[in-house]
């Protein structure tokens, strides 16, 4: 009997494309039409279901709820799973190889072209795994199910829905190896270091003098050691242009090869973990032997869950309905992953805005309830897939928290801990270092820690599995286990349950945790003076209020009834891998190691942590602390309570658990030093902002300037008119500068309300003038994504803060014009307070401003060929400020009207 051919059916639906003020509508039979986007909700909310790109976005655009749509996102996420494409119609036109679009209305035709594009390839494919997962997301009412399965020529779809999505039994399995052995000692010299540089850059690449130079200063990292705790440490500062990725890259590679050994590369933005693996295609550009050799490394919380995707199949049942979609794409994404990575991998972004995370990335291991080799899918796992990988890479990239972290609970058994470290984008390893070494006793702390032991609780919709559900085949008959676990049952029920903050805004706590917090919230509303804005709140610690003090100790008391049974348990479980040594299996060991280092971490060390701060309470804060209290507020609405303690200096725990062990660190950035023309002190900056200083042996310093002619192909603008309290002045100019640029405008904000005020005022002028305004906090797209289109779509304009400012690598014309909204002064909060004490007062803040400028600036120009306008609307910005920006950069202090002229006269010669 010869199978069914197959068939390509179009959905006859309209295809439509939203701006902001008119709407695309293209009809089934071909006629195309503009209306005003209201008319067009109207439309949509009277027909059948249109053809859309990105549904949640069009709706918002449209100003309308949400309606079901043939989403062409979600039928490309069907047939080129774990395939890259940006979230718009031109996007997909340009992953698909066909025409961009230009108009609303080619984009609404656009849409057509993809969906027959996708569907001729789906039936070219001939994948055998596609059509049962179709099925079951046809029966579950999926809109492309029918086109999609008559283009796999399949029949009509069976009774039993959740058998085609069960796809975990064809995923590979890992096999354990034997141990690895210690790397070896074997120096580096210079000639093996520029041959490698050389064989990566090939013979047709512009050979640079200050590359071949950078990456001979890094060689030196990676030389053996002389003493114990004393590594090969070198600083370098490289600036954009020198090529400081393959300047690393290749003493790490020889040094990895010569040695047997694993260099870690440590980021702190996704875009560079994603640059740094298309660069290491040139070390390994056999797909296969680079799967071997590199590892892009990411703690657990990153990755898919087989088990948690398992329970999400059977808590949906037979007919799985609208969950079908969801998990039919996740299914086909799983089947294509590169490494199961969920937050900067291969999985899109968007299918969290389309499908909501629930479904998504909520099935990673993010509630911490691995149960390891007692997982009936751990041989198929993509976490220990990942983890065994990276013990035999060559290349392990990660990012400065997974490694600290890591580093702070003493390194990791299922990896040992790395001899040799590459940080790149060192300039950001104080902040890394400050979110990786603090505590913080809070409200939404305290509740997870009371999830993560005692589960789902009565008149929960949590999916959690408690601590007793994970070990109890484990503790089965160890009678003291299983009463330490009974007491730690009973004591977890002093913290915050369900619901804990709504009880606080109410005044009615449960419990003494809940007790605790509503007098810290009493004593931050008092002593701030704030609480009639939507930002977050905070006071000292001192003096306390009446009765802060007594539900100080009666917390600690409950905390210290949690933590003798989890120290018992611990030991429980620690002494059965000595007694019961002959009956473990190599597995079961691991599980209980793993399991006693969860208790640990998340467990005993965190109690202990909190137990330390709120003694302080009663005496005093430890000279290397800051402790605050604060109401953590997003839009004026509560999100936790408590008290924060962070390191005075962060780098000195980096510097004591990072890097004093290792061998060897490069710690590396184009913008490293600070830039006061006094050459010692910005060494010196570097150094404290990098943990060096507190490394027993000095560093090697060295600089390699941009090759870059900033002089001729950059001008920095401080314009003196425009009220920087004024939103209608701030988005006026705004508006001017983007025109006058045509596009490719980054609008930085020190705070999120100007953001916001500025995008409702420019949005509509700017799509009168076909410009495209993505912005941060506004759309539904998460950031990398605004980022990705905003380096894709060359006059297209980005609103954003920090995040946006630190994430942003857009080489060419995409970015040409940077526009920051006010002098980018440090948040004057108690822990910049303290800081500002020991780092040297007003020279600090200066420091730190002169930083975010230089970073910002280094934006514009990746390219020894790119021009760009750097526009500040701050005239109090400082003289002593300008040396963020290199010698010789003109730098004009005028009006907002001679800014529009130079900016349009500047940016024209390079059209």
């Amino acid at each position: 009997m010869t199978a069914p051919q197959p068939r390509l059916i179009l959905p006859a639906h309209p295809a439509i494309a939203p701006g902001v003020r008119q709407t695309a509508w293209l009809s089934p039979d071909g006629e195309i039409e503009t209306l005003p986007s209201r008319e067009a909700a109207g439309r949509i909310r009277a027909t059948t279901l249109p053809i859309v790109c990105h549904a949640r976005l069009t709706a918002r655009k449209l100003g309308c709820a949400a309606f079901p749509a043939f989403d062409v996102l979600e039928l490309f996420a069907f047939v080129r799973p774990a395939r890259f494409v940006l979230p718009t119609p031109r996007g997909l036109a340009q992953a698909l190889g066909l025409a961009l679009p230009g108009t609303l209305e080619s984009e609404a035709e656009s849409l057509l072209a993809a969906t027959g594009a996708l569907l001729a390839e789906l039936a070219e494919s001939g994948d055998p795994q596609a059509l049962p997962i179709a099925q079951a997301m046809a029966l579950g009412g999926w809109p492309w199910g029918d086109a999609v399965i008559a283009a796999l020529g399949g029949g009509a779809p069976g009774k039993k829905p959740a058998t085609g999505l069960r796809i975990i039994h064809r995923l590979p399995e890992w096999q354990e190896r034997p141990p690895e052995a210690p790397p070896g000692n074997q120096p580096l010299v210079d000639k093996e270091t520029l041959d490698r540089l050389s064989e990566l850059l090939g013979s047709a690449a512009e050979k640079r003098q200050e590359q071949k130079d950078y990456a001979t200063a890094a060689t030196a990292a990676f030389q053996p050691r002389q003493k114990e705790n004393e590594p090969r440490l070198v600083l370098a500062e490289a600036g954009t242009g020198v090529g400081k990725t393959l300047g690393y890259i290749a003493p790490a590679s020889v040094w990895a090869e010569k040695n047997s050994g694993t260099v870690w590369i440590s980021t702190y933005t996704r875009n560079l973990q994603r640059q740094l693996d298309g660069e290491l295609d040139r070390l390994f550009p056999d797909a296969l032997e680079k799967a071997e050799k590199v590892v892009i490394r990411k703690g657990r919380e990153n990755y898919f869950c087989l088990l948690n995707f398992e329970e999400a199949l059977s808590r949906a049942g037979t007919s799985l309905g609208n969950s079908t979609t969801a998990l039919g794409l996740m299914a086909r994404w799983a089947l294509r992953t590169r490494d199961g990575d969920m937050v900067g991998g291969d999985f899109p972004a968007w299918l969290k805005d389309l499908l909501g995370a629930a479904l998504t990335t909520d099935l990673t291991d993010t509630r911490g309830e691995c149960i390891y080799s007692a997982c009936t899918h751990y041989s198929r796992c993509f976490i220990e897939h990942t983890v065994r990988r990276a013990k035999r890479a060559d290349i392990v990239v990660a990012n400065h928290a997974l490694v600290m972290i890591t580093a702070a609970l003493g390194g990791n058994a299922e990896e040992g801990a790395p001899t040799r470290y590459v940080f790149d984008e060192g300039h950001q390893l104080f902040d890394a270092a400050d979110g990786a070494f603090s505590a913080h006793l809070s409200g939404r702390e305290t509740a997870e820690l009371r999830r993560w032991l005692n589960g789902a609780e009565e008149g929960s919709r949590s999916r959690s599995r408690g601590l007793k559900a994970r070990i109890a085949d484990l503790i089965d008959g160890d009678d003291k286990a299983k009463q330490a676990l009974d007491e730690i049952l009973k004591a977890v029920h002093a913290l915050p349950a369900a619901s804990w903050n709504a009880r606080l805004a109410g005044g009615q706590p449960q419990g003494v945790a809940e007790a605790f917090f509503a007098v810290v919230r009493t004593q931050v509303y008092a002593r701030d003076g704030n609480g009639d804005t939507p930002y977050s709140l905070e006071t000292e610690t001192a003096p306390l209020i009446d009765g802060l003090g007594e539900a100080a100790q009666a917390l600690d008391k409950a905390l210290a009834r949690l933590a003798k049974p989890l120290g018992r348990l611990i030991g429980a479980l620690a002494a059965k891998l000595d007694e019961d040594a002959d009956e473990l299996d190599t597995a079961t060991r691991n599980r209980i190691e793993a399991i006693v280092r969860s208790l640990e971490r998340r467990g005993r060390m965190q109690v202990q942590a909190w137990r330390q701060m709120l003694d302080a309470l009663a005496n005093e804060t430890p000279e290397d602390f800051v402790d605050w209290f604060a109401v953590d507020r997003i839009d004026g609405r509560e999100f936790d309570i408590g008290m924060h303690r962070h390191w005075v200096d962060p780098t000195r725990p980096f510097a004591e658990t990072v890097v004093t062990p290792a061998q060897g660190v490069l710690i590396t950035s184009a913008t490293l030093r600070d830039s006061t023309g006094d050459h010692e002190a910005d060494w010196v900056a570097a150094e404290r902002r990098t943990g060096a200083f507190y490394v027993a042996n000095p560093p090697d310093l060295t600089l390699e300037p941009s090759p870059f002619d900033y002089a001729a192909h950059t001008r920095v603008l401080v314009v003196g008119d425009v009220g920087r309290n004024n939103p209608d002045q701030i988005a006026a100019a705004y508006r001017e500068l983007f025109l006058a640029a045509g596009g490719g405008g980054l609008g930085l904000f020190t705070a999120i309300s100007r953001l916001r005020a500025v995008y409702e005022r420019l949005i509509g002028p700017m799509d009168e003038a076909g410009l495209s305004l993505l912005a941060q906090h506004m759309d539904v797209l998460d950031t990398g994504t605004l980022v990705d289109i905003f380096r894709a779509e060359e006059n297209s304009c980005l609103l954003g803060t920090d995040a946006v400012r630190d994430g942003v690598d857009v080489p060419g014309r995409s970015l040409r014009l940077i526009v920051f909204d006010r002098v980018p002064w440090p948040r004057p909060d108690i822990l910049h307070r303290e800081r500002r004490k020991v780092f040297g007062g007003r020279a600090y803040d200066e420091m730190l401003t002169r930083m975010k400028i230089k970073q910002a600036y280094g934006r514009l120009t990746r390219r020894a060929d790119d021009k760009g306008v750097f526009v500040m609307l701050d005239k109090a910005l400082p003289t002593r400020l300008l040396g963020a920006f290199p010698e010789g950069v003109e730098i004009k202090r005028l009006g907002l009207k001679d800014a529009i002229a130079e900016t349009r006269s500047f940016l024209a010669d390079s059209d």
